[in-house]
């Protein structure tokens, strides 16, 4: 395919959130974030395997599917990803095809993972949660059903960076807690941010890994300012095996 006509087919699937070189061609040359998402992707890139044969990789919400294909350009033998959005699955399908690489698109929503009724080796969570209007029960899904050995996620923050540290419990009276700096916070968008509608719950750090923990995942690293890497615990925090269902009262 030439690059006038390949460049004609894609505008007229635009347009693009994910700025894809296709052969040359950009889909998103004049992106208000820059070369996005490879200028996130640079940052965090080296923390995951080079050679990724023989595993598998879930991206949930991939969009056009920019990390679902540097998964399989780093040889994952099963590279699927979803997205609510039929727009965005045609652009990764359409981008997918050009580049020759098999990838598996289906259109289906985060609370729908328990489904696909397999775990993948390595679930991609990037710029998700915050569009989410039940966010822990999302992680809460992906621990339970997909996530077999690596967790990366990476959700916008916006607040202090501090780390207030928790006790295990609070009496009823406890209010000083709340307004420390770094009191875990989900701060709620009841109209727009940003003129995006879906931007629900915007975290501040304290918040993001209070959730990744409390729904039973272990944060490995975090290779840059936004992203975690993580592994399912083998008890997950705040599950009912840990605290059992109470009897009756």
């Amino acid at each position: 395919m030439n690059p006038a006509t390949l460049r004609d087919q894609a505008r007229s699937l635009g347009p693009w959130f994910h700025n894809l070189s296709l052969h040359g061609v950009p889909t998103a040359p004049d992106h208000a974030l820059g070369d996005y998402p490879a200028c996130v992707w640079q940052y965090f890139a080296h923390a995951l395997p080079e050679d990724l044969t023989g595993r598998s990789v879930l991206d949930i919400g991939c969009n056009a599917g920019f990390f679902s294909i540097e998964m399989k350009r780093r040889g994952a033998s099963r590279v699927l990803g979803i997205d609510a959005d039929p727009r965005y699955l045609a652009q990764a399908r359409f981008a997918a095809g050009v580049l020759d690489l098999d990838v598996e698109y289906r259109e289906m929503s985060v609370y729908d993972v328990g489904s696909l009724g397999e775990r993948f080796d390595i679930v991609l969570f990037m710029g998700v949660l915050y569009h989410l209007r039940h966010p822990l029960l999302a992680l809460d899904l992906l621990r339970e059903h997909v996530v077999q050995e690596l967790l990366v996620f990476q959700s916008m923050q916006r607040g202090s960076r501090e780390i207030h540290p928790a006790r295990e419990d609070y009496p009823f009276d406890a209010e000083d807690p709340f307004s420390e700096q770094g009191w875990p916070r989900l701060n709620f968008i009841e109209h727009r941010y940003a003129g995006d509608p879906t931007n629900y719950w915007i975290p501040n750090r304290a918040g993001v890994e209070a959730l990744l923990r409390n729904a039973g995942f272990e944060i490995l690293q975090q290779p840059d300012r936004e992203v975690y890497l993580c592994r399912p615990t083998a008890l997950p925090y705040g599950s009912a095996a840990v605290y059992p269902a109470k009897g009756p009262r």
